[in-house]
């Protein structure tokens, strides 16, 4: 990572093209590596977790309503850390919106996002369609349907299936091994385009945002993880050593996916249970956002002061509200906080060149929330795990300082 960004700060990409290409070269292999791992792992530990155990069924239920109910909660509170910090510091005070353009907000507001459109998408057409695009929400709902199917089938069909599965999820297990040995070329890459590209002097006029967001999410970890942690008698420094890893990669990647195989191998190694990381940390990526939202929180109030346009604390309560349901199940779309905080602008009468100034530094904030997203959720299943009365009495020490 640290010679990544050595490598883009000396060798920016507008005065080395050929070498600009070849490191996004370098980091698109890693990340494709990654994706290729998530259907298979996914659909094989959720059909094995879910069928494997004639009882878990009924299981699965009381999960998915303790799951949401929890994700509601650290969401909202997220959402209200951000409006705070961008209500007490003030980042978009001063920033001169004249200059920026609106089209490329306009761009990303062309994407209408709704909750109806959100609960649609999360039911596949097809299977092969939603592998093909790695939808990890589609792929959840149908792993889940076809467990309960299977379940229900008798005798050797039934063993067959779930023989397949397991010996499935034992090789994909391994292939993330194996891709994680090209990671620090994947890592150094990454962020060496994204400082080769945005440059480091982006940060100067934007620095309040900038700061604004990753205090925030600061303030969120020390004040809702820990305490979460603490009061459900998880061992924070152990469980820091096995998700350290994957919070890298999806740091310095600004990937949620990238670190999705890698997290589930880890909280497995952790000692918890197959069936509860392969429910919960995957729907976690589309319903329990927590540095998505605390980010759009902060985004969208700094494009009221920007334009000097006072927004009084009910229209901003409202606004987030809106952000709350429009953010869910989006994980998968292209810059997707860009998209809904483009239509929350837009719906509250708010300027686009707002977007096109956070643009600028949109990577380097990408990266903090992101690696927040990912945090959130290996957390949330170590919560469910331990509501569900799994979580492991002794979790091993040794794979820890290996991992």
């Amino acid at each position: 990572m640290v010679m990544g960004i050595a490598l883009g700060h000396f060798f920016p990409s507008a005065d080395f093209p050929n070498l600009a290409v070849a490191e996004k070269a370098v980091s698109s292999v890693f990340l494709r590596m990654i994706k290729s791992i998530i259907v298979p792992l996914l659909f094989s530990t959720l059909v094995v977790g879910i069928a494997g155990h004639g009882d878990d069924i009924k299981k699965v239920g009381r999960l998915a309503f303790r799951s949401l109910i929890y994700f509601e909660v650290v969401t909202t509170l997220a959402l209200i850390i951000g409006l705070v910090a961008v209500n007490w510091i003030q980042p978009g005070v001063g920033v001169n919106l004249t200059s920026a353009s609106a089209e490329a907000g306009a761009t990303y507001a062309q994407s209408k996002i709704t909750f109806l459109g959100v609960i649609e998408h999360m039911v596949p057409q097809s299977f092969f369609e939603a592998a093909t695009h790695n939808e990890v929400l589609q792929i959840v709902f149908f792993s889940i349907l076809f467990a309960v199917g299977l379940s229900q089938v008798p005798g050797k069909p039934k063993q067959v299936m779930l023989d397949f599965c397991e010996s499935l999820s034992e090789v994909m297990f391994k292939f993330v091994g194996i891709v994680m040995k090209f990671a620090p070329f994947g890592i150094g890459a990454a962020i060496a385009t994204t400082v080769g590209t945005s440059g480091l002097g982006v940060l100067k006029s934007l620095f309040l945002l900038v700061g604004t967001l990753y205090g925030s999410l600061i303030v969120l970890i020390v004040g809702v993880f820990i305490p979460i942690a603490l009061l459900t008698r998880i061992p924070v420094r152990l469980f820091w050593s096995y998700i350290k890893e994957p919070w890298l990669i999806a740091f310095t990647t600004a990937s949620s996916e990238a670190a999705l195989p890698l997290a589930m191998k880890q909280l497995e190694k952790f000692g918890l249970p197959k069936r509860i990381i392969a429910f919960v940390l995957p729907t976690g990526y589309s319903f329990n956002l927590d540095g998505s939202t605390l980010y759009l929180a902060v985004a969208s109030v700094f494009a009221a002061q920007a334009a000097g346009i006072h927004m009084p604390i009910s229209q901003q309560i409202l606004m987030m509200l809106t952000l709350m349901l429009t953010s869910k199940g989006v994980a998968a779309v292209p810059r997707a906080s860009l998209v809904i905080l483009a239509g929350a602008l837009t719906m509250f009468g708010l300027p686009l060149q707002a977007v096109a100034v956070i643009l600028g530094v949109d990577a380097l904030m990408d990266m903090a929330r992101t690696s927040v997203n990912l945090m959130g959720n290996c957390l949330a299943t170590a919560v469910m795990t331990r509501w569900e009365g799994e979580f492991p009495s002794n979790p091993p020490q040794a794979d820890a300082k290996s991992a």
